[in-house]
């Protein structure tokens, strides 16, 4: 496992929009898959950090560059006290990531994005964005971990629900890693239950700089997806691009109720073949630290695929 201070260690602190955020570029690949040119951001989900990613950081940075960030207010980037945290915030700050790493040519090529969770919704804004035309890179496909692609399916945890209450600043307050890991671990399967180490870890990212003092602040992207959900959900629906849905079936917060709602309102799209989904069976809300070997197959297949497809 690759600790968090060796992860630190790979990265870089940067100012975005006058905010310190950490990245990580795992620059050129020494094995490049089916496109040599091919970059895949991969933006993380509430409550962790990129730190997520690193389960299958080094197997897909062999064959693809990879970028990826810390969001404002998680793991080593900026987490300033009683600010307004918003998705379309969010989404600003991976697009000057794009800017900022990428060279002129390569981001005409534009980029592959893969998410998870909260980072599903960020994606879903830059989705819209592409599909308007307005965003830093052309997108050239995507793939979304377990998430809350549509708020009627999304099943909140309590502790959510508290977060989003008048009571949502005590229990920031009083949010410990005992009680965190009890939570944390509700939502992975039966069978990939988090380590004590990973606990520890995980906690780790949120607790540095106090930040779990913002949870309440963070936690506004549910109520944002209410309010944004035709928007959100028409820029997938709209899409004209490969789209793969990798689901952890037994998750609580958006397991196999979430992919059903997918096959229901994304009928003609999977019909036609645009979008692939893979179910995860006994797999919980963290895909690819509990299964990272089958994230990553599923992954290659659909993005060297995407690659492929766009060869003439």
């Amino acid at each position: 496992m690759t600790s968090t201070a060796d992860w630190r260690g790979r990265g870089v602190e940067r100012a975005y929009l006058g905010h310190r955020i950490f990245v990580v570029d795992s620059g050129p690949p020494p094995n490049p898959a089916a496109g040599a040119d091919s970059v895949v951001v991969l933006i993380h989900g509430f409550p962790t950090a990129s730190w997520d990613w690193a389960p299958i950081w080094d197997a897909l940075a062999s064959e693809h560059r990879l970028l990826a960030l810390d969001l404002l207010g998680f793991g080593f980037s900026a987490k300033p006290r009683g600010h307004g945290y918003s998705i379309l915030e969010q989404a600003d700050l991976v697009e000057a990531l794009i800017r900022d790493r990428l060279a002129p040519e390569a981001l005409d090529r534009g980029v592959h994005v893969l998410a998870h969770d909260y980072g599903d919704t960020v994606a879903q804004e830059l989705l819209a964005r592409h599909d308007a035309g307005h965003l830093a890179a052309p997108m050239r496909s995507l793939a979304l971990l377990n998430g809350g692609l549509f708020p009627e399916t999304h099943q909140a945890r309590i502790i959510q629900k508290l977060l989003l209450s008048p009571l949502g600043p005590l229990v920031s307050r009083l949010t410990t890693k005992a009680s965190f890991g009890r939570a944390f671990a509700r939502v992975f399967g039966p069978d990939t239950q988090p380590s004590a180490a990973e606990i520890d870890a995980f906690w780790s990212l949120i607790d540095l700089e106090r930040g779990q003092l913002n949870s309440h602040l963070l936690i506004r992207y549910m109520p944002e997806r209410i309010e944004h959900r035709a928007r959100w959900v028409g820029a997938l629906v709209d899409a004209q691009l490969p789209i793969a849905i990798i689901n952890g079936s037994v998750d609580p917060v958006s397991g196999a109720h979430m992919v059903a709602r997918y096959r229901e309102l994304l009928a003609e799209p999977i019909a036609a073949g645009r979008d692939t989904i893979v179910e995860l069976p006994r797999i919980g809300h963290y895909p690819q630290v509990e299964d990272p070997e089958g994230v990553l197959s599923a992954y290659r297949a659909f993005v060297n695929a995407s690659v492929s497809a766009e060869s003439p």
